[in-house]
């Protein structure tokens, strides 16, 4: 269809529709208008802003539901005879929170409605490992980059119960999400670092590597490292809870993909730290040889290269100068 001809199609969705108002609110920015927004579009924009409104609107009803389930059946855990029903009814309704809340203004939404004492009161504490885990899910949907969220949260000493979780929960998908939510509240977030470090952390973290449960000690392996690679300046209290003779432990049991987080964190600690350096070339750690020995088995593989620099970047800062002195003393 000709441009100008008057018949210019509406917009069909949220994009096309903030460019439309834009347009019109510049128009006067600019030489005058090729075409002045008609009545008919004027009407349009302002129905459909409307209906984005309603939407909001209908997705605060809709959290105010679950809430409404929740405070429902959490109410009668204690009754021994539950209906199934009523349980996936329970986490039916946290599933639907999580979908909503990765809306940042949702999950401020849920937070003023009492969304979040809720969940962390009853729904981690709950019987019911199906919900105590998407209870975590839920947490860390709304405190993922929302420093409100994660102000509120950590007020409630949330963080605590979290690191409790990961440490005792007998159900190992609650431990994962447990830590998920833990990350949401640590990391780019100086509060909840403080709390972190005086509960302890780093040693739930170091539990968490030496876990039976794969995905566990991958994502507590990959904290670790994020931590300590934003957050130099606590090294020393790492490495002085023995963390290079822990890591160099994990580091013998069965390959895994997550021994690459490992190295990394000893790279960290090694990284212009003369006494993370002394500890790695402890000869009761033969850290060297493993060294050599897991570059050997990891040369031509692709998907094992990011594990390979690291393996040597710890050979040459711990022990390369030690090889040349040797060789000095051979001559």
């Amino acid at each position: 269809m000709a441009e100008g001809s008057g018949q210019r199609q509406h917009p069909r969705n949220l994009q096309g529709i903030l460019r439309m108002a834009v347009e019109a609110g510049s128009a006067s920015d600019g030489p005058a208008p090729q075409q002045a927004m008609s009545e008919e579009r004027k009407a349009w924009l302002r129905e459909a802003l409307a209906d984005i409104c309603k939407g909001q609107q209908d997705e605060v009803e809709q959290m105010k539901q679950c809430l409404s389930i929740l405070w429902r059946t959490t109410a009668r855990e204690s009754q021994e005879h539950k209906e199934e029903e009523e349980e996936e009814e329970t986490e039916g309704a946290l599933e639907l929170l999580s979908e909503l809340c990765e809306n940042l203004d949702n999950a401020r939404d849920l937070m003023v409605l009492g969304g979040l004492d809720l969940c962390v009161s009853r729904c981690l504490s709950h019987a019911q490992g199906g919900i105590r885990w998407r209870a975590a899910q839920l947490l860390a949907s709304c405190a993922q980059n929302m420093a409100e969220v994660q102000c509120y949260l950590l007020r409630q000493g949330t963080l605590a119960t979290l690191l409790q979780l990961i440490d005792c929960d007998p159900h190992p998908t609650v431990k994962v999400k447990a830590l998920y939510a833990v990350s949401c509240l640590v990391r780019e977030q100086e509060e909840g670092l403080r709390v972190f470090l005086s509960h302890d952390g780093f040693s739930v973290l170091m539990r968490g590597m030496q876990s039976d449960s794969e995905k566990l000690r991958t994502k507590s392996a990959f904290l670790l490292l994020n931590l300590l690679s934003a957050h130099p300046e606590h090294r020393d209290a790492v490495l002085s809870m023995g963390m290079v003779q822990q890591l160099v432990s994990v580091l013998r049991s069965p390959h895994s993909s997550f021994h690459e987080h490992v190295l990394g964190v000893l790279c960290c600690l090694v990284d212009g730290c003369d006494r993370g350096v002394s500890d790695c070339r402890d000869p009761a750690l033969g850290l060297e040889e493993l060294l050599k020995h897991r570059a050997l088995e990891l040369k031509g593989k692709e998907e094992c290269q990011e594990e390979l620099a690291y393996c040597e970047r710890l050979q040459t800062a711990c022990f390369q100068h030690l090889s040349a002195d040797n060789n000095g003393m051979d001559r």
